[in-house]
Formats: C-alpha cells, structure tokens, sequence
C-alpha cells in the first residue's frame, strides 16, 4: 500500500512505512532464510513447493503490518485470510504446529529489525518506531491464532479422514477382501498385518453410560496399542464398539492378553470401563470374520461387567458353556438352581471348593491345600453340595452337571479377569480344567 504524503500520518512514522514498503522484498528473502537457518522441519522438508509457499505467505503478513500501520487501525482476522490456507498447506507438507508458529515469529522479528533499519540513527524516526512495537505484537498475535485454528481444523479433517479409511479397511476384512495397494495396504503394513498373519481379533464396549465418541477414539488408541505389542495394531470404532486385529506376538496369545488387560487397567484408572472379547488365534487376515464372531461371542459373555475375556485362555469345555442358551439353563433341575444361586449369593465358597475339588480331578484333599483349607472343612462343604443338590460328587457325570449349571447361570467367567488382573487360575495347575476361573474361597 504505497504512502500517500499528503495524509496527516507522522513524518518519520511516514518515512519508516516507506522504507520497509521499499525493502519489502529484500526483507522477506532474510525472513525466509532466517525460517531456514533456525527451524530444521522447514529445511529438511522435501517439497519443492515449501519455499515459495513461505515466501508468500511471510510477504502477505508483512502486507497487513503496512496497511495496518499506514492506514492506522489495528489488524483484523479478515486480514489473515492467507494465514489460514498456508496453515493447511503447512500441515499436509508436515509441518508440525509448533514449527509453522515458530517460522511466523521469526518472521515477524524479521520484520521489526527492518522497521528499526528504516528508522535508522534519526531520534524521531525512532521515537515513532516504538508504538510499532505494539502493532507487530498484534499481528503475531492475531496472525497465530488464526494459524493455529486453521492448522488444528486441517488436523481435525485428517483424523476423520484416516478414521473413514481405517473402518473401510476393517469393513473391507470382514468382508474377506484384502486391500493389495494403496492407503489401506499402507495401514495394514503398519499395523504388522499381512495375508498369512496370525492374528487376535478383539471386540470392545464400554461397560458404563459415560462414554462418547472421543472417550471411544481414545480407548481405540490404547487397545490397539496393547495387542500390537507396543505398537499400533489396527483398531477401530465402529459405531458403540472398538474392534481390533492384531499380529500374535512371538511370546503368545496370553503375553498380548496380559497387555490388553493392562491397558484395561489404565483405562479403568482413567474412569473408562471396557467389556473386552478376544478371539481365538486365527491364521491370515482371511479370517478374520470367524475371528470376529468369536471375539463377539466372549464379550457378550460378560454382559455389563467390565473385563477382558480371552478365548486362548479357555477350555473347549470352558467355551461350550460361554455361549447363551436358554433351552439348556431350562434344563438344569431346580434343586441344582437353588444351590447356585444361593451359595452365588452368600459369597460362593462352596461353589469355589467343587471348581477346585473339579480342576483336582476329584481330590478332596489336592483341593483342600490349593483352597489352604483343612481336609476336613473340603469335605464338609462337599457334602454339604450333595445333600443341597441331590448329587453324587463322586460321579463325573454328577460333577459336570453341577460344573455346567454353575456356568450357565452366571456364577463365573472363564478366562476372563477384572482389568489389570491375570487370568484366574492361569497359573495354577488346573487351569484349563472344567470349572477353572471361578471365585477362589475364603477358608
């Protein structure tokens, strides 16, 4: 905006806006080298198209500043309007936001040190040159707001963006098809997964009614942050749940549910409760629908508690009784019920002795020492059984029929463990027999 000398502007305030509009060029070229020199995202950069954005952009500020200070008013957010595109720009070149905010500095030093050779050695010129000070100060101030709206905006429409084509891919795996090139094939590389894999597929829910879509993203993060061991495995939200496919690790399918149950536990800490569901390991991304479904069918399992249950870590006897039947529940005798359900509700020491007593292949006194109970107190509680529920507890068949019930009507999960706890029984002898995971008792 070229100076008009017969407005009232100051005359040395006047002579200054002409020398910068007069270096104006030469002063954008050291801005430029000086973004150059002082922040390194910026020079090591391989787009070709960077600089000259950079130069335009710095040339646009330094435009405001002028016609703020030759026009005496303040500079407005209309005036930025370049700012904003070269924030997007910024962010698709990889320019972090902290560095587009540093470059915008360092030009406008640039510019006041322009401002103070144009004042040069003339007292008055100088004098004029300070309330300057508090124009540039708003354009910094206006001009990076502006940036950092846009730039996190541009962020935002990424996120979303990478979020649609990470559903897409997962939608596309259920689907049975693998994406071969292109973006998808990009995020399946990096989530460790190729065609003959072998994976985990989890399926997630929160256990409670405070949860959004953020709370959602951010579990997403940490699940699959677990199973990929450390790294990102590919997980998704899909609609109210989280689904995550996995590569098993080389320690095992029970080392990435230890993971997962930690991430739980931290989530937990953070007031966020998940009903997680692991499936059983599966080899190639071909299955991950049978994966899915079974990863659906442990989490279920859970109801509205919150946990992870992990179909590695179950018996074929143990999964039998997961799933939801009425017809067979309608079949347990109602003497059997009322044990369960009562000795479910006074605490389920004697349901804990017979899961033990089960998992001891019938050895009162094994199970006695595992319980640190007497031999005596193992064998009262098992009579106690028989005479409640009209069974034989020396009969396998008797046995298993009490070991179903209990499943089938809710008194334990297999397998499963509140957050951040390690699998009930997983260490101990037993723990993959029928009954195995249930509440342990008290002596």
């Amino acid at each position: 905006m070229p100076v008009d000398p017969t407005s009232d502007f100051p005359p040395a305030a006047a002579r200054i806006a002409a020398a910068v509009e007069t270096s104006l060029d030469t002063m954008v070229a050291a801005a430029v080298e000086a973004i150059w020199e002082q922040v390194p995202a910026y020079r090591d950069s391989s787009d070709d198209q960077l600089r000259e954005d950079v130069a335009a952009h710095v040339g646009a500020v330094f435009g405001v500043f002028l016609t703020g200070m030759t026009g005496r008013r303040p500079a407005r957010r209309a005036d930025f309007a370049v700012t904003r595109e070269q924030a997007m720009r910024r962010r698709a070149q990889g320019i972090s936001l902290a560095d587009f905010l540093q470059a915008f500095r360092i030009g406008q030093l640039t510019l006041w040190q322009g401002v103070l050779g144009a004042a040069g050695e003339d007292p008055g010129a100088r004098a004029a040159a300070l309330p300057v000070v508090a124009q540039i100060m708003q354009v910094i101030e206006l001009g990076s707001t502006v940036a950092a709206e846009a730039y996190i905006e541009a962020q935002q429409y990424e996120v979303a963006d990478s979020d649609r084509v990470r559903r897409d891919l997962l939608e596309d795996l259920l689907a049975r098809h693998v994406a071969s090139a292109g973006l998808k094939r990009a995020m399946l590389r990096a989530a460790g997964l190729g065609p003959h894999t072998r994976i985990l597929v989890t399926s997630a829910v929160c256990a409670s009614d405070a949860w959004d879509e953020h709370i959602l993203r951010d579990a997403a993060l940490a699940v699959g942050r677990a199973q990929g061991g450390g790294a990102y495995g590919l997980a998704v939200v899909r609609q109210d749940e989280i689904v995550g496919v996995a590569q098993v690790p080389r320690s095992g399918a029970e080392a990435a549910v230890a993971n997962l149950r930690r991430a739980c536990a931290d989530l937990q800490r953070r007031h966020v409760r998940l009903a997680v569901g692991v499936s059983t390991v599966h080899s190639g991304l071909h299955e991950v629908p049978e994966a899915y479904a079974e990863a659906r069918v442990a989490r279920d399992s859970l109801g509205t508690a919150a946990g992870v249950l992990a179909l590695p870590l179950l018996s074929s006897f143990d999964y039998l009784v997961l799933r939801e039947d009425e017809t067979a529940r309608r079949l347990i005798r109602p003497e059997v019920r009322r044990f369960v359900a009562g000795d479910a509700a006074a605490g389920g020491a004697l349901i804990a002795t017979l899961v033990e007593y089960a998992a001891c292949d019938l050895n009162a006194r094994t199970a006695a020492k595992r319980l640190h109970l007497h031999v005596n107190t193992a064998y009262y509680r098992l009579e106690r059984i028989a005479e409640r529920t009209g069974c034989d507890l020396r009969r396998l068949a008797d046995v298993v029929e009490l070991l179903i019930a209990v499943r089938l009507l809710g008194a334990g999960h297999p397998g499963a463990s509140s957050p951040g706890a390690n699998s009930p029984g997983a260490n101990s002898p037993g723990a993959n027999s029928p009954g195995a995971g249930l509440p342990a008792a008290s002596p």
